[in-house]
């Protein structure tokens, strides 16, 4: 039921391509850094997630999730906190263990479907203000967290979380990981391993006997990563396991939270499987958008407010249905 067939989202002619969607903005847009003030959240297993707030004394909070490798900083997060805060609202962004320029404590960091800090730290996020609404905007990795975790709670994420928005997600962790493998997407790969070995490099320094940190540099796949990293050290048999255990598809009937997401038909990084048209017709919360043109995180817009097309679908839906 809850299939949005047209899209209210239209791109700029010269912008009609998903490659061009994806890279124009991380090239050419410039959004003005947030006054962010940071927290330090103390997590159970003796580590620490990094936020970022801008508050202003707003009754609703909107909580911020980041892509691979993003955070706060990167700049399809910095329009979405704009928009939001311009819409009457507190914002706090969530940086992922490790992602917030400071190496976390652990071996382990975050990862597709890592949802623990989010049920163990948004209860204390919201109630911080005491905010009478809350809302989750994640984006691709982060947007597949949200998913995963709203799915987890099912109904008992109403007490939490009062609608969500996802942008430009892998629905399908094992497509879209064999989508960014193929030829046409080897920059983009290219650019997501060289961020990987740097986090190593970084593992390396704090845990030296802890992996066989010497088949780090070869590494050219997501594949290749996750069989050596993200499962093993995250409690996955493997890859193949990991993806299929993570990817929010499988979650997406257990959402009781009005939730849309919002991924372009010409997103380079998403395969048929990351379009989850059958859940979403049999799902009375889950919405469905694919606008023919956006890229992945792209949506690009010249409007006189300065909005992309992802924050601006954000703002009614949310607006909709708060």
């Amino acid at each position: 039921m809850p299939l949005i067939e047209q899209s209210s989202y239209s791109s700029p002619l010269l912008l009609r391509s998903g490659h061009l969607q994806t890279v124009y903005p991380t090239l050419c847009r410039r959004v003005s850094t947030p006054p962010y003030v940071r927290e330090r959240l103390e997590t159970s297993d003796a580590d620490f997630v990094d936020i970022d707030w801008l508050r202003s004394g707003e009754r609703r909070l909107a909580v911020l999730f980041h892509g691979l490798e993003g955070c706060s900083e990167t700049w399809y997060m910095r329009g979405m906190a704009q928009a939001l805060r311009q819409a009457g609202f507190d914002v706090t962004c969530f940086n992922f263990r490790g992602c917030s320029g400071t190496p976390n404590k652990l071996l382990k960091s975050y990862h597709s479907g890592a949802t623990d800090d989010l049920a163990e730290l948004l209860p204390g996020i919201r109630s911080d203000g005491e905010y009478e609404k809350l809302v989750l905007v994640g984006f691709s990795l982060g947007g597949n967290v949200v998913l995963k975790f709203l799915g987890e709670l099912g109904r008992a994420a109403g007490v939490l979380v009062d609608a969500a928005v996802a942008v430009s997600v892998p629905c399908d962790l094992k497509e879209s990981a064999m989508c960014l493998g193929r030829s046409a997407n080897k920059v983009y790969m290219a650019r997501f391993m060289k961020f990987l070995r740097r986090k190593m490099k970084h593992k390396q320094a704090q845990f030296p006997d802890a992996l066989d940190y010497s088949k780090v540099p070869t590494m050219r796949t997501f594949a290749e990563f996750d069989d050596f990293y993200t499962a093993p050290v995250h409690g996955f048999a493997d890859a193949e396991r990991y993806w299929s255990e993570c990817s929010s598809r499988r979650f997406l009937s257990s959402i009781r939270t009005p939730t849309l997401i919002l991924n372009a038909a010409d997103d380079p990084f998403l395969g048929p499987n990351c379009y989850p048209v059958s859940e979403v017709r049999t799902s009375s919360y889950v919405f469905l958008e694919t606008p023919r043109h956006g890229g992945h995180n792209g949506f690009v817009a010249f409007g006189p407010c300065g909005r992309y097309g992802a924050e601006v679908r954000t703002l009614e839906f949310i607006s909709g249905v708060l």
